[in-house]
């Protein structure tokens, strides 16, 4: 969960009117929303990601705060609803809704690994959960160097089981004094026996995605409006910091074209270069996004109180 941010419309929105129009009149985030309602969600014809034709269509509204949304190998997805402190299950087969874990740990991002265990950041107690299918509740990662964390966020996993999370400081549970220092990205190994601190020079790190290969980590800064590329170490370490785009973003994914997918202000997509090619406009402020469905084609996109579906032309990367 994060807190909405408006960032400099002309490096990061330098082809959307409405942002525009908010820069030049000084316009406040509660006149965007409304920008957004009376408008409606648009996206180019030519999209070279989104089907011919397709709409984006609320699937389910109600929650209190929709995050971290993860597809299984079926294409159901699992999201959390983090003040009412579960995590929901949506079913590709017939587009159902129902509770699938409550109490959660107050969970945000989510993501399945390998066999199937739905892993957790639930910053609750600033720790790092695996699900089993039968709902069972392992513990991965309390602290580092004997500290609480701020509140993981989100994460990935890399090929190699290895886990990748975010550490920002949102309203953290717990006391200053007994958390880490920074906010940062941390490194569980395959194992699952070692954590390491990979960076010590962002200032709200959120939404976290690597490529399918294990080769590179994108980590979008909240705090600076920035995502940044890094090149994956066989250790964890990450090397070559390069800005990828002006943006930072809470949740992101990837497709199998290797295009990126920020969140926040409806949902921009990059090429792997950085070039912005397509925004979806969403009527709510966007938290998170992944592919799911019965195809793999399916955009979910969680937006604080509802979670929206787009039929895309690419898949979601695997």
């Amino acid at each position: 969960m994060t807190r909405f941010l408006v960032a400099d419309a002309a490096d990061n929105f330098p082809f959307w009117p409405n942002l525009l129009l908010m820069k030049a009149f000084g316009c406040s985030c509660a006149f965007l929303a409304l920008l957004l309602l009376t408008t409606g969600p648009t996206f180019a014809a030519d999209s070279s990601v989104v089907a011919p034709g397709a709409k984006l269509e609320k699937l389910g509204e109600g929650y209190g705060f929709t995050e971290g949304p993860a597809a299984d190998i079926d294409g159901n997805v699992f999201f959390t609803d983090d003040p009412n402190n579960r995590i929901v299950k949506w079913s590709a087969a017939d587009g159902k809704f129902s509770d699938w874990l409550k109490p959660a740990g107050r969970a945000n991002g989510t993501y399945f690994d390998k066999v199937g265990n739905l892993i957790a950041v639930a910053p609750d107690k600033g720790e790092l959960w695996s699900i089993a299918r039968d709902k069972k509740v392992t513990v991965l990662v309390t602290n580092f160097d004997g500290k609480v964390f701020n509140g993981p966020n989100d994460l990935w996993i890399r090929p190699d089981g290895g886990i990748y999370f975010t550490d920002p400081d949102f309203d953290s549970y717990h006391d200053r004094n007994t958390r880490v220092d920074g906010q940062n990205v941390y490194f569980v190994t395959p194992d699952r026996k070692t954590v390491t601190r990979v960076t010590n020079d962002l200032k709200k790190p959120n939404g976290i995605i690597g490529t399918p290969d294990g080769k590179l980590l994108y980590v979008a800064d909240y705090g600076a409006s920035r995502t940044y590329a890094y090149d994956i170490q066989p250790d964890g370490g990450l090397t070559n910091k390069r800005v990828f785009c002006k943006l930072g973003s809470d949740g992101m994914t990837i497709d199998s074209n290797g295009n990126v997918y920020l969140t926040q202000i409806g949902v921009a997509v990059f090429d792997k270069m950085g070039k912005r090619i397509e925004q979806i406009d969403v009527p709510e402020t966007t938290t998170n996004v992944t592919f799911g469905g019965k195809d793999n084609d399916l955009l979910f996109i969680t937006a604080t109180g509802s979670v929206y579906g787009l039929k895309m032309k690419v898949k979601g990367a695997r």
